[in-house]
């Protein structure tokens, strides 16, 4: 407390922060991740999917937009975390309507273990399901989801790769706020190791008033390859793999789409789309 003014000094940008709604506003784009999942999902079926199980959920950004989509569809979202899925029922759902809310339903459980509806389609995004490091861990937990898919049903998947995947490296990059001030995302790849695939990364938020929030949150994955991660949704018995690049502006720049290829550019840092049919 100031002697002078008697009065506790403000808060800095960063205490007053909250880490899931920058985690939302720096690395998370719900709206056209579904639109790639619905559009990918018709064109190998020829129908439209009604529901849709968000693996790995965190803030369940992804589950919302897909019940916003028709009002036929229905999701879960799965996570271990109780704290991100009490912020998700605090603020994603609490956007939604009595329709929406009744047809999303939010668990605390071990993905390789829940029990839900067989669904139409599975999500594991944002690299998440990366913390199963062991090659058993992740055949066992690839076998599941072919086992909780309706018979017509697709595993969509992301990974990233390129030669500054495996390096230590910080990548920083201004994030607007559209309710408050930007900040800087900053992503920080602290350990890799050539020999265990072992990869610790983490977030931290920088603010213009000096204040940081440091490890605003960390993951200790190991770093698949596409040919590992193909292999694997083979061996758990999938019947095509299909893996969807990201293509370029003019300016060099990614432009968001995702197209079907058998080959792929040997980039610095690349970002793709992995898709699994029973």
């Amino acid at each position: 407390m100031s002697e002078r003014s008697g009065r506790a000094p403000r808060a800095t940008l960063a205490q007053r922060a909250d880490r899931f709604r920058l985690y939302e506003l720096s690395v998370q784009n719900p709206q056209s991740e579904v639109d790639f999942v619905d559009r990918t999902y018709r064109l190998l079926r020829g129908r439209s999917a009604r529901t849709l199980c968000e693996d790995f959920c965190g803030t369940a950004a992804v589950s919302c937009e897909w019940i916003r989509r028709r009002r036929r569809n229905r999701a879960w979202g799965i996570d271990l975390d109780p704290e991100v899925l009490g912020w998700a029922r605090g603020h994603q759902l609490a956007g939604l309507d009595s329709d929406q809310h009744a047809r999303l339903e939010l668990l605390q459980a071990d993905v390789r273990e829940v029990l839900i509806p067989p669904t139409n389609i599975v999500l594991a995004m944002n690299f998440s399901y990366w913390l199963l490091r062991e090659r058993s861990q992740m055949r066992a937990y690839f076998t599941r989801v072919h086992a909780r898919l309706a018979p017509d049903g697709v595993f969509f998947l992301d990974a990233f790769g390129g030669y500054d995947a495996f390096r230590q490296l910080i990548e920083e990059r201004r994030v607007w706020d559209p309710l408050g001030p930007s900040f800087v995302y900053v992503w920080e790849q602290e350990t890799y190791d050539p020999v265990t695939g072992r990869l610790v990364c983490h977030i931290h938020f920088r603010f213009d008033d000096g204040s940081e929030c440091n490890r605003a949150f960390s993951y200790d994955w190991r770093l698949w390859t596409l040919p590992e991660i193909r292999e694997l949704l083979v061996e758990a018995g999938f019947a095509r793999v299909m893996v969807y690049w990201q293509g370029w502006d003019v300016n060099g720049q990614p432009d968001g789409r995702f197209v079907p290829v058998e080959s792929g550019e040997p980039d610095a840092g690349w970002i793709a789309y992995v898709s699994a049919e029973k």
